[in-house]
């Protein structure tokens, strides 16, 4: 048996078996669908395709595998859009809401299920008659607002894939991706809501497209209604081509490999990574997972999963498996801190932050689906922002984007769930489109901070530096066999995508993160194991924030790692050597950190900056980042004998100390 490449020091004891009333209740309380799927984990997959989608022809062939590219479901036809809203309408339940949305102003509206039908048809048509046909790549900026699952879903009707990158990213990031993606038309908004204020996107969206050459039309949804700049050749305001489109657009008969998004994600390179994702195995696993993952019971349910849509997570399980479940979900606009306007007294810092208890009591929340970064925050702000709302409607809760800690699970556990909702801590990635490792709420004894196990066909194993497999103790988590949702390549890199995920060890796709397995067989996600930094559940390339550092006028080279905080996970700390003629100062320090937000956008923005003299290098010129992170987290260094200068590191600790943090 091979040793753990990891060491393991953490053992936890207490377990959580479902409670026996949510048992008795559950969509499925038993082991059947692991035994199913272990049994003939093929013919698993194709029972739950046919029977969780609409399929307008039958598929022939469940799997082709040529390591590293799948194709599921070959010979079947469907569309997305179709199996999201038409199904249910035609099923007699267009009257079900889909969406409760509420802005971060107060303002609200319910969508249901034959209205979503009608305006994501009248959309549909508004992209054709602007030129977007099948395969044409069309870019989406957007707040969270209906209009966004709106212009996804249209685009999905008409066999055009989607591109959504996150409403607070910069100019620069917006623009890499259209042209990486060659996009052809770019939604957005004139601004959104957030922390109790306005804030603009067209103007990033028209430095973007200045900076491009692809885009043909630009969509702007009236949001806020603040000033924007406006090209009568190029800008159309979202109301006003709705106000003439039909609402008769008839689904497109797609292949079910034919690409439904892409979504980039950092790389341990600066450029971005196109993922990939297709049609009929990608809706397949989400709605498998949201259904069984959730427990959903769509009659009486009201769910919520509280990312935003610019993450996969929101591609996942805000829009494709809540609606192809026919699911009712509760979608919001700003951010947890930021009451109801009518709470808002005094300065903004004695605001009540209790947005989303409020949101859950007055909807009847019943799943609430969440990142351990927000929860270590709301911890943070105090049990009694909780204690104002009634939190008894909940009966599953949901944890995603980085491994939650023990104590913020016990704390999710008490003042959330009130000891009787189970927990769900999901592990996945952008890469795997949906749940690979997670509980399943009325089958699974749950330990705090583990994700316990792979969910029903899906196969993941830990391995050592070898690809050796672990039985017991630490390693890397890699996936031995194909699954439906998995990416299909890197939008025009097919080396790069087997470079970057096959190649560590050959057979397996490797997820960048580090593991352990307890000796009850239970796994634990140990974070990642690349310079890959996951700041609040969201992968920052250090390159990225590298590349930006240097990009000020000032810096002559910079480093950056994630180094732990007990808030987001991972805090962004960037070394920094000045060119010369310029002095250290703390003025220069934040103009700096703010010139990286500019650049890349507020959440790549780093916690802190040092001006350091130089950087610890080898002889060789690589920088050992590795010693950045000790000083950063205020370890005792490590090894320091390669270092070209070992007396530079000394001088870093006295910077670091002297250096201000970002609250």
């Amino acid at each position: 048996m091979s040793k753990p490449t990891i060491e393991d020091y953490y053992v936890e004891d207490r377990t959580f078996p479902p409670p026996e009333h949510f048992r008795a209740n559950a969509v499925i309380a038993d082991r059947s669908l692991y035994e199913e799927a272990d049994a003939d984990r093929l013919g698993f997959w194709a029972r739950q395709a046919r029977e969780l989608v609409t399929w307008f022809e039958d598929f022939e062939t469940v799997l082709e595998w040529d390591l590293p590219f799948a194709k599921w479901f070959i010979g079947g036809k469907l569309n997305v859009s179709y199996n999201c809203l038409d199904r249910h309408v035609e099923a007699g339940r267009g009257d079900r809401v889909a969406f409760h949305w509420e802005g971060e102003p107060g303002d609200t509206r319910k969508i249901t299920y034959s209205e979503l039908l009608e305006e994501v048809s009248k959309f549909a048509n508004v992209l054709k008659d602007l030129g977007v046909e099948k395969g044409d790549r069309v870019c989406i900026y957007m707040p969270m607002i209906l209009e966004l699952p709106v212009a996804m879903l249209a685009c999905a009707r008409i066999g055009a894939p989607h591109s959504i990158v996150f409403g607070g990213f910069s100019a620069d990031s917006l623009s890499d991706r259209i042209d990486d993606a060659s996009a052809k038309i770019l939604i957005t908004a004139d601004g959104g809501y957030r922390r109790g204020d306005h804030f603009p996107l067209k103007d990033t969206a028209d430095a973007s497209v200045a900076a491009t050459s692809t885009i043909e039309n630009v969509v702007v949804v009236r949001r806020t209604g603040q000033d924007v700049e406006w090209d009568e050749t190029v800008d159309h305001w979202y109301h006003e081509l709705m106000e003439t489109a039909s609402p008769d657009c008839p689904p497109e008969q797609l292949e079910s490999e034919d690409l439904l998004f892409l979504l980039y994600t950092s790389g341990t390179t600066a450029k971005p990574k196109g993922i990939m994702h297709t049609t009929g195995g990608y809706l397949t696993q989400v709605a498998f997972t949201h259904k069984y993952i959730f427990d959903l019971q769509p009659e009486s349910d009201i769910y919520w999963c509280a990312a935003d849509i610019g993450w996969v997570t929101g591609h996942s399980y805000i829009v494709y498996g809540p609606l192809a479940n026919g699911a009712t979900s509760v979608m919001y606009e700003g951010t947890p801190d930021t009451p109801r306007p009518e709470f808002r007294e005094g300065a903004r810092a004695d605001w009540p932050k209790d947005r989303l208890w409020d949101i859950i009591q007055r909807y009847g929340v019943t799943q609430l689906y969440t990142a351990p970064t927000a929860i270590r925050t709301f911890m943070k702000w105090g049990d009694e922002e909780v204690e104002r709302s009634d939190l008894s409607s909940l009966r599953v809760l949901g944890t995603v984007g980085e491994p939650i800690n023990p104590e913020a699970w016990m704390w999710y556990h008490k003042h959330i769930g009130g000891e009787q909702c189970p927990i769900v801590d999901t592990w996945w990635q952008t890469e795997t489109g949906g749940h690979m490792i997670t509980p399943m709420p009325g089958v699974t004894t749950t330990k705090p901070g583990s994700a316990t196990h792979a969910i029903p066909g899906v196969v993941v194993e830990v391995v050592d530096d070898n690809g050796d497999k672990v039985e017991k103790g630490g390693g890397y988590l890699t996936i031995t066999e194909p699954w439906p949702s998995m990416l299909r390549g890197i939008w025009g890199d097919p080396d790069r995508y087997k470079e970057t995920y096959w190649s560590t060890y050959p057979g397996r796709y490797f997820a960048g993160d580090g593991a352990k397995i307890d000796d009850d067989g239970y796994l634990w996600l140990l974070g990642r194991v690349d310079d890959v930094m996951n700041v609040s559940g969201h992968r920052i390339s250090t390159t990225e924030v590298e590349s930006a550092l240097v990009d000020h006028s000032s810096v002559a080279e910079a480093a950056v790692v994630g180094a732990t905080d007990d808030t987001t996970g991972q805090a962004i700390v960037g070394y920094c050597i000045l060119r010369g003629g310029n002095e250290p100062s703390d003025e220069l320090r934040e103009e700096i950190r703010q010139h990286v937000a500019t650049k890349l956008g507020a959440i790549a923005r780093p916690k802190a900056v040092v001006l350091v003299p130089d950087l610890p290098k080898t002889r060789s010129g690589k920088i050992m980042r590795r010693l950045l992170r000790d000083v950063a987290e205020g370890r005792q260094l490590g090894d320091t004998t390669t270092l070209a200068d070992a007396s530079v590191v000394d001088e870093i600790r006295v910077r670091a100390a002297e250096t201000p943090q970002e609250d």
